[in-house]
């Protein structure tokens, strides 16, 4: 009667009609009532005996007739509490022990810390539904919580998961709070985060105008002025689960273009939450996928398109020139509280500024974002570390993650076998950082682009935070192989905290990630296309067709390879790359065609310096970036020469492509010049009927079409030379629906299984995952 999927430890349940059955269950299992629920169930089946956490997962030993202990065992996976994860569970049948009762014990922290933290979760409906009740002692609290909901990843600072081990510790439960914990028939048993209006957490608004500082209103009072600040035009900063948002009407254009000026943000597009579903519906055109995406526990950030009839529903400068709205419901009894009184969208973006990690401390927030809110309303409940809202969409009918995070982070991703501790460093940009214990590689929330001194502190922060939180001594160092990067040098400064330090060539580490994500390790061919990433042979790579796995890659295939004239001014002016494509094909020549947009939008003497760095290779590194291609491609149909963010003219390009032409420009693959060389795609022919296009006056959206259509052609074709039935499609570049779908439809009609990433993004974000497959395989060879 052991379920599917249950491993007996030893011995079997005999004949005796009294028996004992010890059980060990690894997975979340921790600040989700799960001792309750064994309590509970016990119970109702006559059951002694003890149930534990400690800081591996939940052990319980059951006494009884042997029919109801494997009732207990078939029920205990079937009706686990919904929180619950269970990675392994195993049952060992022993002889009575004479318990005279069922009890649950004190949490043990002994012993190697591999039990799960559960990251913060969206507020349950038992919770809200009191929340809202003018009848509960809990109405309008705007912390109310349960086993089921509330803050865990952002308050937790050791394991076991316990009240003292949290940022909870200095709130003193009254004695209606501290009776519900210590019931095992209440939902709020061993709830750590449990608190009401006596005991717990308090609002409080503040004014940095005022000289000095002050509090303005403090409880449901500042909670009220903060939704009417809203409804005003002002900015407000909201301190969160995991750190500050900044807040604005976004349905007011010239409160969110104050927001653009202060933040700054000129263009990137904006969240926006939203008071419930029937106002989504409104806006944004909602699939049943995307339905359950968005209003999952998660409650991610869901990237959805736009209703025309709702266009106008919400400010266009929430996301300029986008045909999609990135949207979340609330997720807290807060939010639900401030959505509800202001009554429609706000705008909640990070509370940080360009390439700094959010703020999560109230004195930090009004001294790095002062300049940028009128009013911070905040709370003293300390959060222990920094988590951004997580960013998903559906692609290809299942969701898939664009940043990980709130809801997400630290859960781990598993890999087939157990490996050793092993600590990646991950990427310079989108950065996350990972740690392996056994078969389970913990991934940290996003830490983001390691580009300033506060992003860094952060980053050395989360490392930190992981190897305290497990108790883990790494054997080796996964790091990438730029020498330049950030990531790299921190690695290279803290050799002694493991040896030996393995660099991880970057596209190699993304190609490992997709396969790790889905519990594998090669053999795949993977196309792992982005903007930048240190190649083996010192150039930087991006357009790659890489044939291997884990253990090791060949490059099989790469784009036409062209020089970006100024390194990372390249990647801020897309003018540049268009006209450093026309020069690797025209030369000089290129320096009067003021007829192509971006040639007309550069000065005349910057052409001349540009050709100069060209022809000398000077300050002009060789790439087979394919997301520089986009930026090109883009500035040269005079869609953007100039781009505000990474990403945005590769954005306007897909933006602009015409569904209905699916006709491709030529983009032949040449045979390798050398033996055991790349073959390689070229792109000559591709840029030759553009401007032939151009000419012809054909319209952007066929001509973005055209060129969209040209890489998947090109993708299928290396796929079907190369001859692996297995292809990863991952890097930045699969961010985008049309290159993404096309592709994998494509591929599948040619008869190939194709693997996109689910648990961690296709971006930068996955690489410490590939890093930490990669680093296990080569210390396993």
């Amino acid at each position: 009667m052991i379920p599917e999927g249950i491993a007996p430890m030893g011995g079997a349940a005999g004949t005796s009609p009294r028996q004992r059955v010890r059980v060990e269950i690894h997975g979340a299992v921790q600040g989700v009532g799960f001792r309750p629920f064994v309590y509970r169930l016990a119970a109702e089946l006559g059951l002694t005996g003890w149930v534990i956490n400690n800081s591996q997962g939940v052990f319980l030993e059951a006494e009884g007739e042997t029919l109801a202990l494997q009732r207990l065992l078939a029920r205990l996976p079937t009706e686990k509490p919904p929180r619950a994860i269970i990675h392994t569970f195993a049952a060992t049948w022993l002889p009575p022990a004479g318990f005279e009762r069922f009890e649950i014990q004190l949490s043990n922290g002994a012993g190697e810390k591999t039990v799960l933290v559960l990251p913060d979760v969206t507020t349950c409906p038992d919770c809200l539904a009191e929340v809202l009740s003018p009848h509960d002692r809990r109405h309008r609290y705007p912390f109310t919580n349960c086993t089921n909901c509330g803050p865990r990843f952002t308050i937790v600072e050791a394991l076991p998961y316990d009240r003292p081990h949290t940022t909870m510790r200095r709130f003193t439960m009254c004695p209606t709070c501290d009776a519900e914990y210590h019931d095992p028939m209440d939902r709020r048993f061993h709830a750590q985060p449990n608190a009401c209006p006596v005991c717990g957490p308090q609002l409080a608004l503040f004014d940095i105008r005022l000289e000095p500082a002050a509090a303005v209103a403090q409880a449901d009072h500042a909670l009220r002025l903060a939704a009417e600040a809203l409804q005003h035009g002002q900015v407000v900063a909201v301190k969160g689960l995991g750190g500050f948002q900044l807040m604005v009407d976004a349905t007011n254009p010239t409160a969110i273009t104050h927001l653009r000026e202060r933040k700054p943000r000129r263009a990137r597009p904006f969240a926006i939450m939203v008071p419930d579903l029937q106002q989504v519906r409104a806006l944004v055109t909602l699939s049943p996928a995307a339905e359950a995406l968005l209003t999952a526990v998660e409650a991610p950030i869901v990237l959805l398109p736009r209703q025309e009839a709702g266009s106008t529903a919400v400010a266009a400068e929430v996301a300029p020139d986008n045909p999609t709205l990135g949207i979340m419901l609330p997720y807290t009894p807060l939010h639900h509280l401030l959505l509800q009184a202001v009554g429609r969208p706000v705008v909640a973006t990070s509370g940080n500024l360009a390439d700094e990690p959010i703020c999560t401390d109230e004195a930090e927030a009004m001294d790095r974002l002062g300049p940028i809110a009128d009013l911070f309303l905040v709370h003293d409940r300390p959060i222990a570390r920094h988590v951004d809202d997580s960013v998903a969409w559906i692609v290809n009918g299942a969701p898939q993650l664009l940043r990980r995070a709130r809801g997400y982070a630290p859960l781990p991703v598993l890999l087939p076998q157990s490996v050793p501790s092993i600590l990646a460093t991950g990427a310079h940009l989108k950065n996350t950082v990972a740690l392996s214990i056994r078969n389970q590689v913990f991934i940290s929330q996003h830490i983001g682009d390691l580009e300033t001194a506060e992003a860094m502190v952060a980053f050395e922060r989360v490392i930190t935070d992981f190897l305290r939180l497990y108790e883990a001594t790494p054997v080796a160092i996964a790091h990438d192989l730029h020498p330049d990067y950030l990531s790299t040098r921190w690695a290279l400064d803290h050799a002694h905290l493991a040896s030996p330090l393995l660099p991880v060539q970057h596209h190699h580490a993304h190609l490992a990630s997709c396969l790790a994500d889905h519990g594998l390790d090669g053999p795949a061919l993977g196309v792992t296309w982005d903007g930048t990433g240190y190649g083996t042979d010192g150039t930087i790579w991006g357009g790659e067709f890489l044939l291997g796995g884990a253990a090791g890659f060949q490059r099989v295939a790469h784009l036409r390879p062209f020089h970006l004239p100024g390194g990372d001014a390249a990647v801020r002016e897309p003018r540049r790359v268009a006209f450093a494509l026309l020069w690797e094909l025209y030369g000089d020549e290129v320096l009067a065609w003021e007829h192509l947009a971006p040639v007309a939008a550069l000065p005349a003497t910057d052409r001349q310096v540009l050709a100069q760095m060209l022809r000398r290779g000077f300050h002009a590194p060789q790439t087979t970036s394919a997301g520089r291609l986009f930026d090109g491609v883009a500035a040269l149909l005079g869609l953007h020469q100039v781009a505000s963010f990474e990403g945005q003219a590769a954005m306007a390009l897909e933006f602009a492509a015409d569904p209905a032409e699916l006709n491709p420009y030529p983009l032949p693959l040449r045979t390798a010049l050398a033996t055991g060389a790349p073959f390689i795609l070229d792109w000559q022919p591709l840029l030759d009927a553009i401007l032939a296009d151009l000419r012809h006056g054909v319209s952007s959206g066929i001509m973005a079409a055209r060129f969209h259509a040209a890489l998947t052609a090109g993708i299928v074709a290396v796929a079907q030379l190369v001859g692996q039935p297995r292809i990863a499609l991952t890097g930045g570049c699969f961010q985008n629906r049309l290159l993404v779908e096309r592709s994998a439809a494509r591929l599948r009609e040619a008869g190939f299984e194709v693997l996109l990433h689910r648990q961690v993004p296709p971006n930068d974000g996955g690489i410490s995952l590939g890093q930490v497959a990669i680093a296990a395989a080569w210390l396993a060879a």
